[in-house]
């Protein structure tokens, strides 16, 4: 009865003693680029800010690169004659330099944009560029409020892929991230700025829906999960092939 419980007592021992380590140490940064491009194939990147609950939760010297980017779906509009387009949202948040404040789960992040989690999975993506990339798939129903109260919501099915990359390591696992920060810390005397770098897409569970409004009132289409998922892996894996510095990653 008793060895069943040594993995928990050890992990938890393992996660406490982050906060026993040295608060201070070089800084390494994290092997992605920030700058986001103007667009990428049929894709616009249109520069959004952070919002302010994202703001309040992590450290103050977090940066963020976000982007709501979008792509025409060809011959396609509404009975008001609109183009239709096809919409990922794009996030790219940069930790501080203290390891005992710094990114999260996003599993715990998400709540705080609506989101109510119900599917999880890891997975590994190819990039065009035959690079090996872990990957994070959450699926989850986002609440939008449609109103500053709150009084009027908008409910879309969402999928979400994620990843960390640091100075040299990309990892999925938020325990494997944590892990590798103690070590850094300990042998190396050495703080990462690891990203979080997330794509989501909403997607349709009847399958493909033309001509729905976003909450800015663009018209977009929700593609079937299968779509969404396969639209994006091709985006994330172009974006990883032109934001990553992959001679600075080990062994990939």
């Amino acid at each position: 009865m008793i060895r069943p419980l040594i993995l928990p007592v050890v992990l938890a021992a393992l996660m406490s003693g982050i906060f026993f380590l040295p608060t201070s140490g070089t800084v390494a940064e994290s092997a992605i680029s920030l700058k986001l491009p103007a667009g990428m194939d049929d894709w616009d990147f249109n520069i959004i800010q952070a919002s302010q609950k994202e703001v309040d939760i992590l450290a103050k010297d977090t940066d963020f690169s976000k982007a709501v980017c979008v792509a025409p779906v060809p011959n396609a509009y509404t009975n008001q004659g609109d183009p239709i387009d096809q919409r990922v949202d794009l996030s790219i948040v940069l930790s501080g330099s203290d390891i005992n404040n710094s990114i999260h789960r996003p599993e715990r992040c998400m709540p705080a944009q609506g989101h109510q989690i119900y599917e999880a999975k890891s997975d590994v993506l190819t990039t065009p560029g035959g690079r090996t990339l872990p990957v994070r798939e959450l699926a989850s129903v986002q609440n939008l409020p449609l109103d500053e109260k709150g009084e009027k919501s908008v409910s879309f099915h969402c999928v979400t892929y994620y990843f960390f990359v640091g100075q040299n390591e990309i990892t999925e696992d938020h325990l494997k991230r944590t892990l590798i920060d103690m070590r850094d810390r300990v042998l190396h005397g050495q703080d990462q700025r690891w990203a979080y770098v997330s794509v989501s897409m909403w997607f349709s569970e009847e399958g493909k829906s033309n001509g729905f409004r976003d909450p800015s009132g663009r018209a977009v289409v929700f593609p079937s999960r299968e779509d969404a998922e396969k639209k994006i892996r091709q985006f994330l894996g172009k974006l990883a092939d032109r934001n990553i510095n992959w001679q600075q990653i080990a062994s990939r």
